[in-house]
């Protein structure tokens, strides 16, 4: 059931309903896909890919979420995961010096936060960018520029991850259907972005990936 179909007569639960419970499932298929950390970026991003084919009618479903996963997984994909656990451990390891007293420590610490920050909204939003699903690196170059010109975006983009970050602090279990969430609201800043889809852009899940 799309999102744009009316509730039938009779029929208990809607459309949006229906819609909800998709990207709770395609959540828990991230998170449990992104356990080994280096699939991480290809989970976000096949999620994004998925729940922004419910547009175009196609099914948001754990079933089309496995799919698509399984035809997109590549070594390009655990690259960026493995460059991303590198700029984590490296983000980590400046943050600990600066703590360990160096000189000019407080200025170093707010200049690397800075700098971790944007890189971190940088790849959330390549995250939700249909590129990612075979170009990592056009993706990355279009989310860094819109991460500049919509600055708007960024900030809901961090405010996405700070509401999925406190209900996985509140709760636990919520950890394993955050994603989902995460994912509508990446893809939602995307495809805001009107001088990409003014024209007619790419909205729709790919119908072929590479193997």
């Amino acid at each position: 059931m799309s999102a744009g179909q009316a509730r039938e007569t009779g029929e208990i639960f809607g459309p949006r309903m229906t819609l909800f419970a998709d990207v709770l499932s395609v959540g828990v298929c991230t998170a449990l896909v992104s356990l080994p950390i280096v699939t991480l970026p290809a989970a976000l991003s096949t999620a994004c890919a998925v729940l922004r084919g419910a547009r175009e009618d196609q099914p948001a479903t754990a079933g089309r979420y496995l799919t698509t996963l399984r035809r997109r997984l590549r070594a390009g994909d655990l690259a960026a995961g493995a460059l991303s656990l590198a700029g984590v451990l490296l983000l980590w390891a400046d943050l600990a010096l600066a703590r360990a007293g160096l000189p000019g420590a407080p200025l170093f610490a707010i200049v690397a936060a800075a700098i971790g920050a944007y890189a971190a909204v940088v790849g959330l939003r390549a995250c939700g960018r249909p590129e990612s699903l075979t170009d990592w690196r056009a993706a990355v170059a279009g989310a860094a520029r819109d991460s500049v010109r919509d600055v708007g975006g960024s900030g809901l983009v961090v405010l996405a991850v700070a509401a999925a970050a406190l209900c996985a602090w509140m709760l636990l279990p919520l950890a394993f259907l955050a994603p989902g969430p995460l994912a509508l609201a990446l893809t939602a800043v995307d495809v805001r972005m009107p001088h990409r889809y003014r024209s007619g852009g790419v909205t729709a899940l790919p119908e072929s990936l590479p193997e």
